[in-house]
């Protein structure tokens, strides 16, 4: 099981991450402004689909590195903590996309969900955001890897669930305020960098292998 000590900063960082407006809530606000609290949610559903493909994935390949050598640990880390650090600077450089910008045509639902498990599924931006936070909370001597990813994997995905429900809740009742608000797609911009300049900071400080 995954140290108890860790977990609560685990879903803080988590929760904040997961606030980000990044590709997955663009989606999902864009699904939800033009077709309802509905879409939005079933939008959330197919990405959480396609999230658990990349938590799979990183409990089997990150169980492999992390038991390998204290050395490998500390290069996925650092690694990962300038990963998060790019991430940051390159979204407070990069001008602000309104979610409207090009509108999708009414779809079917079930098209929708299908359409959110690709989104996920396909996203490598998602599965280098994995192999760069996960390692930190996860402490070999308390039992097996893979299995302690999985947890906290799943934890990630049922927070995710309720924030990005949150976003189709709030988008599908504001949708006609959010086509026209330029100011909220300008400010999320800041937010997400500082956000992911300040996690990258905290995984380069923090974390650590037992070896």
């Amino acid at each position: 099981m995954p140290n108890p000590t860790y977990l609560p900063l685990f879903i803080v960082a988590s929760i904040s991450l997961l606030l980000i407006p990044g590709p997955a809530v663009l989606y999902i606000l864009t699904r939800s402004v033009d077709q309802g609290r509905t879409a939005g949610l079933i939008s959330v559903l197919g990405l959480q689909t396609g999230t658990l493909v990349h938590v799979a994935g990183a409990a089997l390949g990150l169980s492999a590195i992390l038991l390998s050598s204290a050395l490998a640990f500390t290069v996925v880390k650092f690694l990962g903590a300038a990963y998060l650090i790019y991430l940051g600077v390159r979204t407070l450089i990069t001008p602000a996309r309104v979610a409207t910008e090009e509108h999708i045509e009414p779809t079917r639902l079930r098209r929708i969900y299908s359409q959110g498990v690709v989104v996920n599924t396909f996203n490598p931006k998602l599965a280098l955001f994995f192999f760069a936070f996960f390692p930190q909370f996860v402490d070999p001597d308390r039992g097996t890897v893979g299995f302690q990813m999985l947890i906290l994997g799943c934890v990630f995905v049922m927070l995710a669930l309720c924030t990005d429900s949150t976003y189709a809740m709030i988008a599908g009742t504001l949708g006609q305020w959010l086509k026209r608000s330029q100011r909220f797609w300008k400010g999320q911009r800041y937010f997400a960098g500082t956000i992911y300049i300040g996690l990258g900071l905290t995984t380069a400080l923090t974390g650590r292998h037992k070896g």
